[in-house]
C-alpha cells in the first residue's frame, strides 16, 4: 500500500477534523483516500468524455444514424405506461 505525506494549511485540517467528528469520515486517512479516490475517478471519467467526443468527431454519425435513433426514442417514449 501506498503512503503520502503532505501539509494542509489549519484551516483545512480543523474542516476535515469536523467532518470526521461528525462521522462523515472514520479519521483523517479516509477523508484523504475518499478524496483521491473521487479526483481519481473523476479525471478518468472526464478522460473518457474526451474520448467519446474525439470518436465523434473523426466519426460523425450519419443522417440515418440520427433519424434512426430519433424513430427509436419516440418509439420507446410511446412504449412507456405513463
Amino acid at each position: 500500500m501506498g503512503q503520502f505525506v503532505t501539509r494542509i494549511d489549519a484551516e483545512l485540517a480543523a474542516a476535515v477534523d469536523e467532518l470526521v467528528e461528525k462521522g462523515v469520515f472514520d479519521s483523517r486517512s479516509d477523508a484523504v483516500r475518499t478524496a483521491l479516490a473521487e479526483v481519481v475517478d473523476r479525471e478518468r471519467r472526464e478522460e473518457i468524455g474526451r474520448q467519446i467526443i474525439e470518436g465523434y468527431k473523426r466519426f460523425p454519425e450519419t443522417e440515418e444514424e440520427i433519424e434512426a435513433a430519433h424513430q427509436n426514442a419516440i418509439r420507446m417514449v410511446n412504449e412507456e405506461p405513463w
